[in-house]
């Protein structure tokens, strides 16, 4: 799939399936679209959007500065206009849901349906809790602290993949080496690790970032989801972020981490399905 133009970059875009529009909003920082291969099975039902924030994966042509919320969810919105959707739905994992959660503040109009992933509306519980809860949970003090290093972006470049390497086991407490395997030939193997994207933004955009006090202005229909063994975000952060969305919905799923999309793929994309149903979308125009 080609690079596309969008305003003073280039992002790389991969669009599948046919129906009612689908944007993926990937995790990381410094992660890619690749991460939310295993969603790609919703191609029957969506117009899937997948593509790499600005300064992420493949996307190229700006500097990692230039990564702030502003400029991803504008970029965002005028990918959307550039393929000639009116309104779309959102999916974002993680730091993509920080994403979607600013597009949605932002760009109401345009937003259908949002559906949030083991995310959360403030910083406080990747850059200073997710650490200790590692902690409290059985993990060893080594464990710990590389998690706070990591998330905090206090790591070399070339320690970006052996140390994400480390922390699997509490990324996803629960993947079985035939679920590593399904996601591997799926492609996974293809995602282009950009450190600097998470470096930056631990040290500079995310520190003291919060949408909490804001949460309660977001209309659009939401869906919120996370694994129930999730260090980053647990589920008492999902809990308030329910409390502040009107009407959201909450779905804590067990037997999963931070990435449900892996260990309880039937499930969320089931969740996907019967929430973002096209034809009721289609009707919010």
């Amino acid at each position: 799939m080609p690079l596309l133009p969008i305003r003073d970059v280039s992002l790389f875009v991969d669009i599948v399936g046919s129906g009612y529009p689908l944007a993926l909003m990937h995790g990381g920082p410094g992660a890619d679209h690749w991460t939310l291969e295993p969603l790609r099975p919703l191609r029957d039902r969506y117009t899937l959007v997948f593509y790499d924030h600005r300064c992420n994966g493949r996307s190229v042509g700006a500097e990692v500065s230039t990564m702030t919320w502003e400029n991803l969810t504008a970029d965002a919105d005028a990918l959307r206009e550039h393929l000639g959707f009116e309104q779309w739905a959102v999916f974002g994992h993680s730091f993509g849901g920080h994403v979607a959660l600013e597009y949605a503040l932002r760009y109401p109009e345009r937003l259908s349906r949002l559906v949030l992933l083991d995310t959360g509306g403030d910083s406080w519980w990747s850059l200073v809790n997710a650490g200790d809860h590692l902690a409290r949970h059985g993990y060893s003090p080594e464990v710990a602290d590389l998690a706070r290093r990591f998330l905090n972006g206090q790591i070399e470049p070339t320690e970006f993949l052996p140390d994400l390497m480390k922390l699997g086991g509490a990324y996803n407490p629960h993947t079985t080496l035939g679920m590593l395997a399904h996601e591997l030939l799926g492609g996974t193997w293809r995602t282009r690790a950009r450190p600097q994207a998470l470096m930056f933004a631990a040290r500079h955009l995310l520190p003291g970032w919060t949408v909490m006090d804001r949460l309660g202005e977001i209309r659009v229909p939401t869906l919120i989801m996370a694994g129930r063994d999730d260090f980053i975000f647990p589920p008492e952060h999902q809990a308030e972020l329910a409390a502040g969305i009107p009407g959201s919905h909450l779905k804590i799923l067990d037997g999963a981490g931070h990435n449900p999309q892996i260990e309880r793929l039937y499930e969320v994309l089931e969740a996907v399905r019967e929430f973002v149903r096209p034809e009721v979308a289609a009707a919010t125009r």
